[in-house]
């Protein structure tokens, strides 16, 4: 008897479009020109994926545990996410620079990481993946981070990625999961790829054509896009994926991609956007993915709990690069999801659709609070004013105290933590340079 596959989303609406939709089942490959082409759509489906409570399983054999939870930033804080370490004993030789990550910071950790103690067998590999996913329910999504990685471990015999990928990609199939599965282009023989593309369901090619880069569907089982073989240009702000296409059929007015850009510069999580409209966090994916258009009552509760005017979300074009003054009521609250609620305050001062080179903040922190990390994750330098109260910040073993009239400035120092010692709120203009 046939069962009619379930289609999903991959989080972003024009790959949807393109594609025909993810199924559940599918293993999509991805041929990186560049090595990092495929990244932010490995996000967007981790994201979708979250809001809609699915179980995440990230296989890192590239990135150590530190730099991955940096690259996914607040992706990394949930629950459903697993981390399967195959780098630490794997490229990471099991160093002890690496394995001190896991002496720190395991009591924090809102996510399960499992290290993977014999990466070099893959046999030992597939123990960890399948033992994982048992214990799972409902259709698991996989990121694995790189089948070039492995190959690189394994030796740089091909035959032993042919092997698991033959074994891996049916398993998978079977189990109703969907994996993302990364290579490197240029690294492998065309033998190895059509080897792969066979076996796959999904094979898209992103590669750089001038400023831009293109994505090109080079199979698409059970869907025969129209699309498929037809590059599609497309740049990346962050985790935005802006399409060519879009632009020239006049789509510039695109209600999810601003509120995701929107609600990211706020801080604000899906979850705690989802609470204050009175709507589920699959509802404000869905949005934001173009899969659903939210009701006008509904948008105008978002405006009012973004802080914008309902226009926000319309203005094809804004003109607000060539602006030179903004009032004062420009200013809009922003949250800082990583510390204590109630600990700090704090307001952007330009618009939020206002893309400056340097961002000022007026951040204020009560009387007898103490911050356990800094205000923002930024890799840019930082400085800041202090206009009224006093202020200890600790960076490494040295502390120091600033005043009213102190400029801080921050280069490569990430303070551990702020206090404000004093009986009067401490206030501060501070500023992120990109």
């Amino acid at each position: 008897m046939f069962t009619e596959k379930t289609r999903v989303s991959s989080g972003i609406s024009t790959l949807d479009r393109l594609l025909g939709g993810l199924f559940i089942g599918d293993n999509v490959i991805w041929y990186d020109d560049a090595g990092s082409l495929a990244l932010p759509f490995c996000l967007n489906l981790i994201q979708t994926s979250q809001a809609q409570n699915k179980a995440i399983i990230y296989v890192s054999f590239d990135r150590s545990p530190k730099n991955l939870l940096e690259m996914l930033g607040p992706l990394a804080r949930n629950n459903y996410l697993t981390i399967l370490d195959c780098f630490t004993q794997g490229k990471g030789d099991g160093s002890e620079v690496f394995e001190q990550f896991y002496e720190k910071n395991g009591a924090q950790w809102p996510y399960q990481i499992i290290k993977v103690n014999e990466p070099s067998k893959p046999e030992k590999v597939m123990e960890a993946i399948y033992g994982i996913h048992k214990t799972m329910e409902g259709d698991v999504r996989f990121v694995i981070e790189s089948l070039t990685g492995m190959q690189d471990l394994w030796g740089g015999e091909e035959d032993s990625i042919r092997k698991f990928y033959s074994h891996s990609c049916p398993r998978l199939y079977d189990l109703n999961t969907i994996a993302y599965w990364i290579i490197e282009k240029g690294a492998h023989s065309n033998q190895l790829k059509a080897h792969i593309n066979q076996i796959a369901q999904v094979a898209i090619d992103l590669s750089i054509q001038g400023e831009e880069s293109a994505l090109t569907i080079l199979k698409a089982e059970g869907r025969n896009p129209a699309t498929q073989n037809k590059p599609s240009s497309f740049n990346v702000k962050g985790m935005t994926i802006d399409f060519a296409d879009d632009r020239k059929n006049g789509k510039q007015i695109n209600i999810g991609m601003r509120l995701k850009e929107l609600r990211k510069k706020q801080g604000v999580t899906q979850a705690e956007l989802a609470r204050l409209v009175g709507v589920t966090p699959s509802n404000i994916s869905q949005v934001e993915s173009n899969l659903i258009s939210p009701s006008l009552n509904a948008l105008l509760k978002i405006a009012e709990a973004m802080f914008v005017d309902i226009t926000y979300f319309f203005q094809a074009d804004r003109g607000i690069e060539t602006r030179i003054v903004f009032p004062s009521d420009h200013a809009v609250p922003v949250a800082f999801p990583d510390l204590p609620n109630k600990s700090i305050s704090g307001n952007l001062l330009t618009p939020m659709d206002f893309e400056p080179k340097a961002e000022p903040f007026i951040i204020e922190i009560p009387p007898k609070t103490k911050l356990p990390s800094h205000f923002f994750v930024h890799k840019g330098e930082e400085m800041g004013y202090m206009l009224s109260g006093k202020l200890t910040m600790t960076t490494g073993r040295e502390t120091f105290t600033a005043k009213s009239g102190d400029v801080i400035y921050l280069k490569r120092e990430i303070p551990s933590q702020w206090e404000n010692t004093g009986s009067n709120p401490a206030k501060i203009l501070w500023i992120k340079i990109k």
